[in-house]
């Protein structure tokens, strides 16, 4: 990267612009949810000086675009406009734990102008750093920030403008339920994949499915029913739990086809459920939540039920398969 150039994404990939003023936690954010940084670690991470740009390979290619929050991207040696049109979401964070009303009048300014050279684009408000505030403070912080950027939009003759609001922490699993449900807006297949998912939840005793990318712990769709977050955890969790086992990252990372049989793991918890993973392509592995009425497992009945899951299973693998290959034609 030279110069004042901002990074140029890929057209094949979906891309995610993170903006916010300094310090807000852009950098933190890319480094604990794609690159695995223990969160404590952040604190010594340098304030992004330059854009940056980097790019995901899983069910889609996926570009992540980081701009400095001291930059003027409205200066003539930025091409803004074209920056812009080439994302498909405009991801800003705004740090809860300081002082806001800037942040809120710079995102007035970018939704602003963003919105007249690509009104398609998903705008995304991360209220990050919640930890640091408690239960109803964050709600009120929440019902605040959602108020003044509805009447600045109002203001702006922007009323029918959709803007998304997540309350955020890099010390939870918050910050990857946003992030999946961001992703989710950028995957055109995914009501097909939701119903491929809620027919196997359907038929096989599944309460709760999600299809995760492995290496970030981002669910790249799940059923429609709601999403527990206690449930997400257990599924997330186990997933490090199973590569810790079974190598199960090494195996999805270097190929999109499994080598030899794909990793499957099942794990039976004190409730009488069962966590059922299983490796699929391009980075993915589906992880659910199974309640099966003989948790036994070396009663028949336990087979059976296993069998018949493993057998679903592999059809929906096949479909994803051939849904990813027919929709990269």
């Amino acid at each position: 990267m030279e110069g004042h150039l901002i990074p140029d994404p890929t057209n094949e990939n979906a891309t995610i612009l993170l903006m916010g003023l300094r310090r807000s936690g852009k950098s933190s954010i890319c480094k604990v949810v794609f690159h695995k940084l223990q969160p404590l670690d952040t604190l010594y991470l340098e304030s992004t000086s330059k854009p940056t740009t980097e790019n995901f390979r899983s069910l889609i290619n996926l570009s992540v675009i980081e701009l400095p929050g001291q930059l003027n991207f409205f200066e003539p040696t930025y091409d803004h406009e074209k920056l812009f049109k080439s994302i498909g979401a405009l991801v800003y964070i705004i740090d809860s734990q300081d002082e806001y009303l800037n942040a809120l009048t710079n995102l007035s300014m970018i939704i602003s102008y963003i919105y007249k050279v690509n009104p398609k684009i998903n705008v995304e408000v991360l209220i990050h750093k919640i930890d640091g505030l408690s239960e109803d403070f964050r709600l009120d912080t929440q019902r605040d920030i959602m108020q003044r950027v509805g009447d600045e939009l109002l203001d702006l003759g922007l009323e029918g403008l959709q803007v998304s609001f997540y309350l955020t922490s890099i010390f939870d699993h918050s910050i990857y339920e946003a992030f999946s449900r961001i992703i989710q807006k950028l995957i055109y297949e995914l009501p097909a994949l939701e119903n491929l998912l809620d027919l196997l939840v359907q038929y096989n005793k599944f309460e709760k499915l999600f299809l995760f990318d492995v290496n970030s712990k981002i669910y790249v769709a799940t059923d429609s029913s709601p999403v527990d977050i206690q449930t997400y955890e257990a599924c997330a969790e186990f997933i490090d739990v199973t590569i810790d086992l079974d190598g199960l990252y090494g195996d999805v990372k270097d190929s999109d086809e499994s080598k030899g049989n794909p990793t499957k793991c099942i794990s039976r918890l004190q409730n009488g459920s069962v966590l059922y993973l299983h490796q699929m392509i391009r980075g993915l592995a589906l992880v659910g939540l199974v309640r099966l009425d003989n948790t036994d497992q070396f009663s028949m009945e336990f087979k059976n039920a296993l069998s018949l899951i493993d057998f679903n299973v592999n059809v929906f693998k096949k479909s994803l398969e051939d849904m990813w290959k027919n929709s990269r034609l």
